[in-house]
């Protein structure tokens, strides 16, 4: 995608985020205020989904292991790294503050060299899975999706970092709105701007790993407790699958 095509998506995206900073004017004022839902409570996670019904409730402090060596259960609160074959190593967890730094050091140090990560994660911190995606470009690391684990949040754009890409088809990748920063002192108006910085540099982040930031779409109409799973068709034609 050239620039001029991502230019055209940031602006489309800021009148967007400018009608959410009215909304959170109002509700700063009011001393409360949720992001906007759409349409009627969407089902649990252990509902299948079907085109045109792809969003499901999310708590991300609920998501069991569904898959993987150990049996089901919470996944760890941040992210591990597990050797599970030669240069095949096990990422999953929740993604924290310092997370990418902390990983980024692992692997650096892993033996044998790190060459592909299997991701399972419900996401977490934006920030940090953006700096952990572009340390995995730059050890030019793939990654992967085994059947029946989750990536969801900020997980894909971990998973957008690969060289090559690999994703089995009942694997379960899901985005949502985010939030990019919080304070407890400036009124919420001052909030649109950490909003606004936060998805330009998703969108152009997601642009420069060969993804389509059009995908975006889906994370700001999905709340932050529901999260929109992509089909594998929806996978192919973002660009989440590398072709051979």
């Amino acid at each position: 995608m050239n620039g001029r095509n991502v230019a055209r998506i940031l602006s489309s995206v800021l009148m967007f985020q400018l009608g959410i900073g009215a909304l959170l004017i109002v509700g700063d004022m009011q001393g409360s205020f949720t992001l906007p839902r759409f349409g009627p409570d969407a089902p649990g996670l252990d509902q299948p989904v079907r085109p045109g019904d792809q969003r499901r409730l999310f708590d991300p402090n609920r998501t069991p292991r569904q898959t993987g060596p150990e049996p089901s259960g919470p996944l760890p609160e941040r992210l591990t790294l597990t050797a599970i074959d030669a240069g095949i190593y096990r990422l999953e967890g929740g993604i924290k503050a310092g997370d990418a730094d902390r990983i980024s050091k692992l692997i650096l140090e892993a033996t044998p060299k790190v060459e592909t990560v299997v991701l399972q994660s419900p996401g977490g911190s934006v920030s940090d899975a953006l700096d952990l995606g572009r340390f995995l470009r730059a050890q030019t690391i793939n990654t992967e999706m085994r059947s029946g684990e989750i990536c969801y949040s900020a997980c894909p754009y971990v998973l957008a970092a690969g060289v090559i890409r690999r994703i089995e088809d009942d694997a379960s990748v899901g985005v949502h709105q985010h939030y990019f920063g919080e304070s407890t002192i400036l009124p919420a108006s001052f909030a649109v701007e950490d909003i606004q910085r936060g998805q330009s540099e998703v969108m152009v982040y997601l642009n420069a790993m060969g993804i389509d930031p059009l995908v975006m779409q889906h994370a700001l109409s999905t709340p932050p407790d529901e999260i929109y799973v992509l089909l594998p068709e929806q996978l192919d034609d973002y660009g989440f699958i590398t072709k051979p």
